[in-house]
């Protein structure tokens, strides 16, 4: 079975995520949609998926992410699907400045890693690490227990190399199941790692699983990482140029090709013309969005009408009264006043998408003009809705 027949026979049985309400919508770059935490936050939110026992998919987007997912509609749906997508890139920080709803801070594998293995030693979780160069494990776990001594290591394995569809992947998830790890960290290479997580996160049974890339090298010290000044200033990739220019220059020239242009076609289309005094803040009022009356109307117990605002922005994305009290497998969005769509109400509109795949529903889009399916379109979401000409229509396909 192929990552694209598994993702399609899961995507109504998603892992429910009661803390994504509580967060700013996330900003879409070229399809990716990126959520607007801190650490702090993302620390928290993984202490919840570890207390909850289901397994999650935590996945850290950089720059070649975009240009990835520009050419491969599988991994696009994947990082859809995730339950927490992070900023693993300063250029990505810079980008978000420019579409006008800026990401808090840089939260990179390679960062988070150490710190999900202090917690996981204050806490007493188990981690398990899959892949990486079998003369690197070794290394690797010596350091790891040497840092951190206390640290329960489940497990780590370095399968045999083939390409993904030849993996004995019932073997790897029997030894995670058996080690019964807390946290999962797999180093493939991406996409690899993420169409595996894709296929086996809920097989393995991990509360919080992510793709780390080359982690565990720098774990054992087999990579150097860049300075942390170069970190700073976005030129961590150049120094990854630097120690392996046959392998990389040429990712980074073509991540250089699509990106590019790619976000200069997105800040044209979806950029916010507010003033700068009116910039977007998680704290911002709803008076930017709010009708005379509720935008939520409770149709049924299991089907609501949400009315979005003339200009679904970045400030009246985060108007709490956009999102429902209580979860509906169903939900109409009218957009019949609707003329303006930015990166961020664009990600407003997917984590509603999202929320109903939770519960097994859909999400209809009704009176939808060109300009926000347009918009859609460029952010490679138009396929999360069913679309309607009005919300009547939707209500008797649901009748059906």
């Amino acid at each position: 079975m192929s990552v694209a027949e598994i993702r399609a026979s899961d995507r109504n049985a998603l892992p429910a995520r009661p803390w994504a309400h509580l967060l700013p919508p996330p900003i879409v770059m070229m399809g990716v949609p990126i959520d607007q935490l801190n650490t702090q936050q993302a620390l928290e939110i993984i202490e919840q998926m570890i207390s909850s026992g289901k397994p999650h998919v935590i996945a850290t987007a950089n720059v070649d992410f975009l240009a990835l997912v520009h050419d491969d509609d599988v991994l696009q749906g994947i990082l859809q699907d995730a339950d927490l997508i992070l900023c693993d890139g300063t250029p990505l920080i810079w980008m978000s400045k420019w579409l006008g709803d800026p990401l808090p801070e840089r939260l990179a594998g390679s960062d988070m890693v150490p710190l999900l293995l202090d917690l996981a030693q204050e806490k007493g979780h188990r981690v398990f690490f899959l892949g990486g160069r079998d003369e690197v494990v070794a290394v690797a776990e010596e350091k790891i227990q040497a840092r951190w001594p206390r640290l329960q290591i489940a497990g780590m394995y370095s399968p045999p190399f083939a390409p993904l569809e030849k993996m004995d992947h019932a073997d790897i998830c029997r030894r995670i199941r058996e080690a019964k790890a807390d946290m999962l960290f797999v180093s493939f290479g991406c996409p690899k790692q993420e169409k595996w997580l894709a296929m086996n996160f809920r097989e393995a049974g991990v509360p919080v699983t992510m793709g780390v890339g080359a982690t565990i090298d720098f774990l054992a010290g087999a990579v150097k990482r860049a300075p942390v000044w170069m970190r700073k200033c976005g030129l961590e990739w150049f120094f990854r140029v630097i120690q392996e220019p046959r392998r990389l220059a040429k990712r980074y020239i073509n991540d250089i090709r699509i990106v590019i242009p790619g976000l200069i076609k997105q800040y044209y289309k979806t950029r916010n013309v507010l003033p700068p005094a009116q910039s977007p803040s998680p704290s911002a009022t709803s008076a930017h969005a709010n009708p005379p009356s509720s935008p939520i109307s409770d149709i049924s117990h299991s089907l609501l009408l949400i009315r979005l605002p003339a200009r679904l922005d970045a400030i009246a994305a985060r108007d709490a009264t956009l999102w429902p009290q209580e979860n509906s497998p169903s939900v109409i969005i009218d957009a019949s006043e609707t003329v303006f769509l930015d990166s961020t109400g664009s990600g407003k509109l997917a984590r509603l998408a999202r929320m109903t795949r939770e519960l097994g529903g859909k999400c209809y889009l009704a009176h939808a003009n060109e300009t926000v399916l347009r918009t859609l379109d460029l952010m490679k979401l138009r396929n999360l809705f069913v679309e309607v000409s009005s919300v009547d229509e939707a209500q008797k396909l649901i009748g059906k």
